[in-house]
């Protein structure tokens, strides 16, 4: 077994990128307030002490501007990570990355790439209202061209990170901004995590819950309420949108025969569609029931708590529709 030690989410991002830029010199980052600062969540802190302003740079208020120059800047040959403050902020990227990034090398005739990271947030529950809670990773899953990953775990977001950073293609890579202080081992020795490989959290045969980002702690817990009722529930977390470990999922699928799937994103039109789409497809002869899907409602994120801790998914409302779905409601 390879020596671990315990390293929070925040921490291991931040290790991640430090190993990057000392292997690789064409790596550096990009964003608001990330060098003094260490970016609003204090993810970043140190990395100027030991690569300075000219691989760390504080950039002024324009997403759309720095997120162009990491464009042009991977196109010539550098390895950028672009860091948006809050992941509602690619909102005001989207020309860069769908229009530029995504499409270069398909219009190029595969003569340029475009080599780069854009780091962004995702999460609500922590009162920071409608423009920063938003969780808006399937827009991107939807453009041909990137790359969309989501880490549930330290030694995920490590391990992808690097991948990410490696990777020829822009990729978008989506942390939860209340999971920079979770817990849990990680490797001394260096590793990475192939994209397109689902990882099973917990084995189970009665039910499959599928679950991004954030929301497979979630299912991890509704699992741990079900077994009370003698309910083993199998959690699988893609840590990719985009590629998609179809295999995985759909024989998970057919060996429990009911699925549910649980993402922060808006629930309409969002990754909990397309996943519950592919499931359905793969494994319709195998479903005791359809595919049940829970994500955000269907509203702005309110600030105040009690009304927003209700539009996301919680252990309880997982535990309670999985629970339904096993006992034959929908």
């Amino acid at each position: 077994m390879p020596e671990t030690r315990e390293l929070t989410l925040g921490e291991a991002v931040r290790e991640a990128l430090a190993e990057e830029m000392r292997r690789d010199s064409r790596v550096f980052i990009c964003g608001e307030d990330i060098a003094e600062a260490g970016t609003v969540f204090k993810v970043l802190t140190g990395l100027v002490d030991e690569f300075g302003k000219e691989r760390v740079l504080d950039t002024p208020i324009s997403e759309a501007g720095f997120t162009g120059i990491a464009v042009g800047a991977a196109m010539t040959g550098m390895r950028p990570v672009v860091d948006i403050m809050f992941g509602d902020f690619v909102t005001l990227t989207m020309d860069q990355m769908v229009n530029q990034a995504a499409k270069v090398h398909y219009m190029s005739g595969g003569k340029w790439k475009v080599p780069m990271v854009m780091r962004a947030t995702l999460g609500a529950t922590r009162r920071s209202a409608a423009q920063h809670s938003q969780s808006l990773h399937a827009w991107f899953c939807h453009v041909p061209g990137l790359k969309v990953v989501l880490p549930s775990t330290p030694y995920d977001a490590k391990g992808l990170l690097k991948t990410a950073i490696r990777d020829d293609n822009p990729v978008v890579f989506f942390e939860d901004k209340m999971m920079y202080r979770l817990k849990g081992p990680v490797p001394v020795e260096e590793y990475t995590i192939p994209f397109g490989v689902a990882d099973i959290k917990r084995a189970g045969s009665d039910i499959t819950i599928v679950a991004t980002s954030s929301m497979v702690q979630v299912a991890l817990g509704a699992a741990k309420l079900l077994e009370e009722f003698d309910i083993s529930a199998e959690v699988i977390d893609p840590r990719t949108v985009w590629p998609l470990d179809e295999k995985t999922l759909i024989g998970s699928a057919k060996k429990t025969s009911r699925v549910m799937v649980v993402d922060e994103g808006y629930e309409r039109y969002g990754v909990t569609a397309e996943i519950a789409s592919v499931i359905a497809e793969g494994a319709f002869y195998d479903l005791e029931a359809p595919v049940k899907r829970i994500g955000a409602m269907h509203v702005p994120i309110p600030f105040s708590p009690p009304l927003e801790d209700a539009t996301v998914p919680t252990e309880k409302s997982v535990f309670e529709a999985a629970k339904a779905l096993c006992s034959g409601g929908l």
